[in-house]
């Protein structure tokens, strides 16, 4: 199901109708900045959860030396 170019253009002009031509690009910018701040909130959370594999990791290996030296 995708979209073809007269359901592309109808959508399109409902969106000029609701908005008017001036609110377009101020639309535009904040959804630019949206789409930016979550993508970057994504990184972020991956990178905390890599963090918090890699401790886990590090600390269970700590573990099986601890009691292999033992």
């Amino acid at each position: 199901m995708s979209l073809g170019i007269t359901e592309s253009l109808i959508i399109l002009a409902i969106i000029i109708l609701l908005f008017g031509g001036k609110k377009l690009p101020e639309l535009g910018k904040s959804l630019g900045k949206a789409i930016t701040g979550f993508k970057s909130g994504l990184k972020e959370e991956q990178n905390e959860e890599m963090n918090t594999a890699k401790k886990i990791t590090e600390q269970s290996e700590n573990k099986k030396d601890d009691t292999k030296n033992s």
